[in-house]
């Protein structure tokens, strides 16, 4: 099929990439014309494992093109994709200024029949605001051609985008035009031949589902996150609890890890933007609240930890971080717990030495001052940044950080103090090693004499 994404961001790159590694021919549309020359170029601007190797490939077979003109790309084009940010705005309402602002350019250029589908994340009603502003522009335009919009969010996790793709668990179209539903069934089809799910609903269904969906799996971590805190004050073992409410099905294994809290892109800005649904039609939205603040909550734990550990003393302190992204397999630092663990560790006056494989470059961008000044270091390698260390702060699980040489990281610190912000270590170990061990909602294990700063 012929297809145009609009939006080269996150979303919209691994749909064009995917759907072109399917056999459709894309044309990707995007204004900024550095990132255009980029990706004609097949360099991903953003990490995600297995995306360039698809890029480049599809631009030299031809099934993949870049074009910052509109015009270009929707000239022949049977479905149009709407793939642009819907950032939180200052109530915590999606913003659809990016989203709408595409419609007036669709009504004002298109010149055939096709099917315009949000990609974008946006709320109950969007499709339809969609349809009305494409209508105007070709009314204006005495234009005749029928364009049907639908919904179909999307469902990916960076780091595993492609993955996720390719072999979804379940693609939700929403269309209320039978005939058109009958066509992105047919695309989706190739990525379905193992198991059919594919949901057809109402527009409007479709694009409450990926709301709902980010909201639950929000409140599943922001509910474990808060029985950890209690089994904290009882003296149990969160991960102990975690292995015996995931074993009922019902509950499941997913998303009932403890932790530090989530970021990203998706949760953070979905769960604030229905919120400010429910209260637009008079509803309090008393769960998504609680969700909201719980992970806010979170965010501050291990600062608060380190706190109380060094009995308030924290000027002059190091302290090496493990993991800056907020998930792996992402450079992605939005909303990430630990930007929230930087700036208080900086503004207490310690010293942080931090470690991430691909983030780096990011936060770098982001504390420069720190870093000029020598407060902050950066690496790549985990041993590097706990040379001289009162405490190591493990804050994302990546694959490299999952079994180091504890043995040599106890010989590197001053002080073999850890604390495990997402539960991954096997605390016994760690305290026979001579650690000090402290996780989220597991009682404190090993010995360490603070020394002076």
């Amino acid at each position: 099929m012929r297809i145009c994404v609009i939006g080269a961001g996150y979303v919209g790159l691994v749909s064009a990439a995917c759907f072109a590694e399917m056999g459709n021919s894309v044309i990707c549309v995007e204004r900024d014309a550095a990132r255009v020359a980029r990706l004609a170029r097949g360099e991903a601007p953003i990490y995600e494992p297995g995306l360039e190797p698809l890029l480049k490939a599809h631009l030299a077979s031809g099934q993949l093109r870049f074009t910052e003109q509109l015009a270009a790309g929707i000239a022949l084009a049977e479905i149009v994709f709407i793939a642009v940010g819907t950032p939180s705005g200052e109530d915590g309402s999606a913003d659809l200024s990016h989203v709408l602002a595409v419609a007036d350019d669709l009504g004002a250029s298109l010149q055939r029949a096709c099917i315009v589908v949000d990609k974008s994340t946006v709320p109950v009603g969007t499709g339809e605001r969609v349809a009305q502003r494409i209508n105007a522009g070709l009314l204006r335009r005495a234009k005749q051609c029928k364009v049907t919009v639908a919904s179909n969010p999307e469902f990916l996790k960076e780091g595993s985008a492609i993955d996720d793709f390719m072999r979804p668990d379940r693609v939700i179209i929403g269309c209320d035009d039978p005939a058109s539903a009958e066509v992105l069934r047919r695309l989706y089809a190739p990525f379905l031949r193992n198991h059919e799910r594919l949901l057809c609903m109402s527009l409007r269904a479709a694009e409450f589902s990926k709301y709902a969906a980010n909201a639950f799996l929000a409140t599943k971590i922001s509910f474990i996150n808060e029985m950890a805190g209690l089994c904290a004050r009882l003296d149990v073992d969160i991960e102990e609890v975690r292995r015996g409410i995931g074993s009922d099905k019902r509950i499941g294994t997913h998303f009932i890890y403890a932790g530090c809290g989530y970021g990203g892109s998706c949760f953070p800005k979905d769960v604030r933007a229905l919120i400010r649904t429910a209260e637009q039609e008079g509803i309090e939205p008393g769960i998504l609240r609680a969700v909201e603040a719980r992970n806010a909550l979170q965010k501050t734990l291990l600062f608060q930890a380190l706190r109380e550990h060094f009995s308030g003393y924290l000027q002059g302190r190091v302290v090496a971080l493990w993991g800056l992204a907020f998930k792996p397999g992402t450079d992605d630092l939005r909303e990430a717990p630990s930007l929230v663990l930087l700036d208080a560790l900086l503004a207490a006056g310690v010293s942080v030495q931090a470690c991430d494989p691909v983030a780096i470059g990011a936060v770098a961008e982001r504390y420069p001052q720190a870093l000029d000044s020598g407060q902050l270091r950066l690496s790549e390698s985990p041993y590097a940044v706990v040379e001289g260390a009162d405490a190591l702060v493990l804050i994302t699980e990546w694959k490299q950080f999952r079994q180091p040489d504890f043995q040599r990281v106890r010989a590197l610190m001053r002080m073999p103090v850890l604390f495990d912000g997402r539960n991954i270590y096997d605390a016994k170990q760690l305290a026979e090693l001579g650690y000090l061990y402290r996780g989220i909602g597991r009682p404190a294990l090993g010995h360490c004499k603070v020394r002076a700063a």
